[in-house]
């Protein structure tokens, strides 16, 4: 048996088992659902690149998370809609650690983002003063690389220590591969199933409390003032909420993943395992595209202007 389980070359995704009777309903609400997401996130994406007006460090970072949700969301989705049509459901042993490395990867770039919106709404109300020489453009770009690359090289360490574990099985109780679950087929007991996890949660963790610190200072400090009340209202709320909703989903996930029962209906199981595929990369764009004057004015004058050009060319 030591010697067939260094050769393992595919593995099979079991979260797609009972779904027969309604494979094609589910295709077309997946692919849907993948479409707004591209269409949301582009929007936002397209706009604060077009709009010089929106080169702040504030519309940056929103950039970036949106660039983030279609990064990880890649990983998913066209995978997931072809196995909706397929009988088979599996995936090879690159793709699954690829597929791995891409979801968590996001999903730590998207706590280092939120991080670094946080900290720039800190330094923009709690220290206006000095927002200007702390927030420079050179600045924001070295934080930007570090909030990818910290991300990308956690999940590298990750990756490696998974892809050297000898494994003893090629199941997977899922509709997509994450390490965890691929070092849990590991013959024994190992670095990559407890302690690199453990690492990449804390970082995780870490930033969700920086978060909190400086939101309990940014309340404190706009209860004084009704301007930066307004202004916490406007910017730090649809904020505040995409990290609730990232956290909640995140912590869900996780703590399913751990301590799921199996006595749990498949859909469900499955629901569970997509929402932080599907709540935060719809939710980040929309929260802030309707809150934020700046881009919905944007928006919403690009498309003006399109219809009227439309109508302007209809009528001649």
């Amino acid at each position: 048996i030591m010697d067939n389980v260094s050769i393992i070359t595919v593995f099979t995704l079991s979260g797609l088992s009972d779904i027969a009777n309604y494979r094609v309903i589910l295709f077309v609400l997946t692919l849907l659902c993948y479409c707004v997401i591209w269409l949301v996130n582009l929007t936002i994406i397209v706009t604060v690149i077009v709009d010089k007006s929106l080169h702040e460090p504030m519309y940056i970072f929103l950039c970036n998370l949106c660039v983030n949700g279609l990064y990880g969301t890649a990983a998913f989705y066209p995978k997931f809609l072809y196995d909706l049509l397929s009988t088979t459901h599996v995936i090879s042993y690159a793709g699954c650690l690829l597929q791995g490395f891409v979801l968590h990867s996001s999903v730590c770039a998207d706590c280092s983002l939120l991080a670094l919106m946080a900290y720039d709404r800190y330094v923009a109300i709690c220290r206006p003063l000095v927002y200007h020489s702390l927030m420079t453009k050179q600045k924001v770009c070295i934080l930007i690389f570090f909030a990818w690359i910290i991300a990308f090289y956690l999940l590298f360490m990750s990756t490696i220590t998974t892809a050297v574990l000898r494994l003893c099985g090629s199941h997977i109780p899922r509709i997509y591969c994450i390490n965890w679950l691929i070092s849990n087929l590991a013959c024994s007991a190992s670095v990559a199933k407890i302690i690199i996890p453990a690492f990449n949660y804390t970082f995780c963790v870490g930033h969700v409390l920086f978060i909190f610190w400086s939101y309990v200072h940014l309340i404190k400090t706009c209860q004084s003032s009704k301007e930066n009340w307004n202004k916490f209202m406007q910017t730090c709320v649809p904020h505040l909420f995409c990290i609730i909703v990232v956290v909640v989903s995140f912590l869900f996930d996780m703590l399913y993943l751990r301590f799921g029962s199996k006595e749990i209906p498949q859909s469900v199981q499955n629901f569970m395992a997509m929402e932080i595929l599907l709540i935060p990369p719809i939710m980040h764009p929309l929260m802030y595209g309707f809150k934020l004057t700046k881009i919905r004015n944007t928006v919403l004058n690009f498309i003006c202007g399109k219809i009227m050009l439309r109508i302007f060319l209809g009528s001649r």
